[in-house]
């Protein structure tokens, strides 16, 4: 602290001095006109918003970002107003030219000018000359003969031929200090020199005098204020035992070891630096522990589940030993039927919007040999729908090695086989596989296993969980399912996404996303005929995109490769303008039938899923006027395509949009409104097929009927039929309120 003030009593001596000049019209204002402007001029090696930081002085200013439009018109009501206080503006003086004097410009000038319009406002521009800097012209570090660690001196915040800046000096001190601690100098201590030769003071002479202090080791360890966890486990949670080299960061480490232990609502480790003999440190762990045993309730409502509900009973000290085991049961899909059409439009219809649930047990095992070490197990059983695609019911178990590779980094390797079941998923397989016979659908919608393993790699450096202002996230994901792991679903299989935070402003956070998805799809092996051998991927292991947390201008899963389904009986029925059948049972055999003339509501749209996704996002969150209520305006994009041999950059679909989040403890509640830029498609069609009456094999009833209720000499086949000519869809104006899609969720969309 003294070292730092050294460095500022010159700047402050230097203000004073010229304080008898400052402008006549600052000493002499009584009134306080509204401060409309602030400008720099002639900061060349710094920008506006880093000497804005520097100051008090602010200019009035838009109240929030949604605000914008109405602060441009001059509303009141959307201004934040601010006056000029000439005390303060005679501080920010001396505050920008401590700012400059700090960072090696020791010879600045500011000059401050203030410039007042007839309507009680004012315009401040503080010009600087920013002089020619003190610069670096030899970097010394002494004191080294101890220290047998060349990485201790490398990469340092200044190097020689850097101005003179002393809060980088500072940074560098406490660096090397820092890398000290960490290999076993408990009490190192680093003094800075410095030296500017009267003869040229443009050039300083920098010295750092390392003092290490005697090599350090960890002493005895005393843990405090453990009831039910075992002062063994504790230990053993810490990366260092007593006698080990000391080490700072082993601390830091072992701390947030026992804060991920979940079960501690309160963990410090203190050291004794003053203990005798100084080689040894004495520790203390004080620990506050909580409850063994939480249940959690909560229930919800999206657009895309409809009412659900969520609970878990958690024991965090299950057997013993700070193990584990949570309990819990999901159900979704609530009453679906009943308000789809008001409340939930992104749910399943039919079958695909029956009630969901999942159960699972969770079993986690916090120390493999290492605390950096988690064994993970779970057993599940659900029944999920993936909304107009297929209905799946599985029964499997997850079993997960991770490692901690550093604070918010993590390598995690999985096997996770299950058994299960499809349902409904007959479209999916006859147009992503061509594969329309019903015997063959059935085998591959009966029970089989699904066993893959998997790496995943996670990377976390965000500055709060549930908003992030700051950092960045980095996942990867790779999978592999064979028939050597156990699968009868064979693919390879990669994720990778990143995301970035920046504060750009005043309460304005820029946050950015990036996804990637790329599939292989192997060979199926059942011993089913028909469809053994053939190159098929499991429907859950395809990439889907579209909804509240992927490219909101979508509904949930309708980006990407689509197909139009429709009863056979609507095509045959059903006449155009001229009064003529839309489809002749002839054009349905032949799969010729025109399915055009009907209008768009009388398909259903129906994904099929790729081999290949890119998605991403622009989002920019501001505040609405409360710590509560925030806003965001945002970009996404994104496509899916069949084959990763079809990507292109071309075909990524736009969607802007903006929404409204409350902030609660466990998230935000989110509403978004997106709106696609794309226009419509041309697709493929499917309905059953049909055959010919047979008076032996078919009962009079189930013959189908023509326009007018006429009897048709045809009866249903169990095959699908795969129409030839292509439908327009969704083929709207240049501006059209369908394309506006709404959400609502629970937290942030990234």
């Amino acid at each position: 602290m003294k070292r730092a003030l050294q460095g500022v009593v010159p700047a402050l001596l230097f203000t004073l001095a010229l304080h008898p000049f400052l402008p006549e019209a600052v000493e002499g204002q009584v009134s306080r006109p509204e401060l409309v402007a602030l400008d720099f001029e002639g900061n060349e090696r710094f920008p506006d918003r880093s000497l804005a930081n520097a100051i008090l002085t602010r200019p009035t200013a838009c109240r929030s970002f949604v605000l914008q439009p109405f602060c441009w018109a001059g509303a009141d009501f959307a201004l934040d107003p601010a006056f000029l206080h000439p005390r303060i503006l005679r501080d920010d003086f001396a505050r920008i030219l401590i700012f400059y004097y700090q960072r090696g410009y020791r010879e600045a000038q500011v000059d401050t000018v203030v410039t007042r319009t007839e309507e009680e406002r004012a315009r401040v521009t503080f010009r600087i000359q920013e002089g020619e800097p003190v610069r670096i012209a030899s970097l010394e570090v002494t004191g080294v003969d101890e220290v047998d660690d060349p990485e201790v001196f490398q990469d340092l915040p200044v190097r020689e031929g850097d101005p003179l800046n002393l809060i980088a000096m500072d940074r560098t001190r406490e660096t090397l200090a820092r890398r000290l601690r960490n290999r076993g100098y408990a009490h190192a201590e680093v003094l800075r020199h410095l030296f500017i030769p009267s003869d040229d003071p443009y050039q300083a002479e920098v010295e750092f005098e390392l003092y290490p202090g005697p090599l350090t080791r960890f002493g005895p360890i005393q843990v405090v204020g453990n009831e039910k966890i075992e002062e063994s486990v504790i230990l053993r949670m810490l990366p260092f035992q007593e006698g080990d080299l000391y080490s700072e960061e082993l601390v830091f480490s072992g701390q947030r070891n026992l804060f991920n232990l979940d079960i501690f609502r309160h963990a410090a480790i203190t050291q004794d630096l003053e203990h005798d003999p100084e080689e040894v440190v004495p520790l203390q762990v004080q620990v506050n522990e909580g409850h063994s045993h939480r249940v959690r309730a909560g229930a919800g409502w999206t657009t895309a589940e409809c009412f659900n509900t969520d609970n878990r009973w958690s024991s965090r000290n299950f057997m013993g030993g700070a193990r584990r085991l949570v309990v819990r049961g999901r159900v979704s899909n609530l009453l679906t039927s009943t308000f789809r059409d008001e409340l939930c439009p992104q749910a399943g219809t039919d079958e695909y919007g029956e009630v969901n649930w999942s159960l699972s047990a969770d079993f986690t095992q916090p120390w493999i040999f290492s605390p950096r070490n988690t064994l993970t197990a779970s057993v599940f059983a659900e029944r999920q729908s993936l909304q107009d695609v297929f209905v799946r019911q599985a029964f499997g178990t997850n079993l997960g090695f991770s490692r901690s590779m550093g604070p918010g980094t993590s390598l995690t390797l999985s096997y996770r086989p299950q058994v299960a079941s499809l349902n409904a998923a007959e479209v999916f397989f006859c147009t992503s596989f061509l594969i329309c016979d019903p015997q063959d659908i059935d085998a591959l919608q009966a029970t089989n296993r699904l066993f893959p393993v998997g790496i995943s790699f996670v990377r976390d450096r965000t500055n709060v969980a549930l908003a992030p202002t700051a950092g960045y996230t980095l996942t990867a994901d790779l999978e592999h399912a064979s028939e050597w792991t156990g699968s009868q679903f064979s693919h390879h299989r990669a994720i990778v996404e990143g995301t970035w935070f920046r504060q750009v402003g005043t309460d304005l956070t820029l946050a950015t996303r990036l996804r990637g998805g790329w599939l292989e799809t192997g060979r199926f092996q059942g011993d089913q005929v028909g469809v053994a051998g053939l190159r098929i991927a499991h429907p859950q292991k395809r990439f889907f995109s579209g909804g509240s947390n992927s490219v909101r201008g979508y509904g949930q899963n309708q980006l990407g490769p689509r197909v139009l389904t429709v009863g056979v009986d609507r095509l045959l029925q059903s006449t155009d303008e001229a009064g003529r059948p839309v489809c002749s049972p002839e054009a349905v055999l032949t799969l010729e039938c025109d399915a055009s003339p009907l209008a768009d509501g009388v398909f259903l749209s129906r994904p099929t899923g790729g081999s290949a996704v890119m998605e991403g996002s622009v989002e920019l969150r501001f505040s609405l006027g409360s710590a509560l209520w925030r806003g965001a305006a945002f970009l996404d994009f994104g496509q899916v395509w069949a084959e990763p041999r079809d990507m292109s950059l071309s075909g990524l679909e736009a969607a802007p949009g903006f929404g409204v989040r409350y902030m609660t403890p466990i998230g935000p509640v989110r509403v978004d409104l997106g709106y696609r830029l794309g226009g419509g498609q041309d697709l493929q069609v499917v309905t059953s097929q049909i055959q010919a009456y047979n008076p032996a094999r078919h009962r009079p009833d189930q013959r189908l009927r023509g326009p007018e209720g006429v009897l048709l000499e045809y009866v249903l086949s169990e095959e699908l039929a795969l129409l030839g000519p292509r439908v327009p869809f969704d083929e709207e104006d240049a501006f059209s309120l369908r394309r506006f899609q709404f959400h609502l969720s629970i937290g942030q969309a990234f």
